[in-house]
């Protein structure tokens, strides 16, 4: 990980195809730019995140969840 200190108006340059400008800073609270090639997809971390656990859960085969459901079951009736 690389942590920068930044003021507004100065750039991070990565990969020389992606630009991230910091425009302004209010307290605690900092607006960046990111210019990139429309094929990369730029997400905020919180929707980064809620993708990836539906792609996970849908991942799951329905017939392990419905054999989840019988692990509580006593094994012989």
């Amino acid at each position: 990980m690389l942590a920068l200190t930044r003021r507004v108006g100065e750039r991070i340059v990565i990969a020389d195809n992606i630009v991230v400008t910091v425009v302004s800073i209010k307290g605690e609270n900092i607006r960046v730019t990111i210019e990139a090639p429309k094929e990369i997809k730029i997400y905020r971390g919180e929707i980064y995140d809620a993708i990836a656990e539906e792609n996970r859960q849908a991942a799951v085969p329905d017939d392990v969840i419905v054999l989840d459901m019988f692990k509580g079951l006593p094994k012989e009736m």
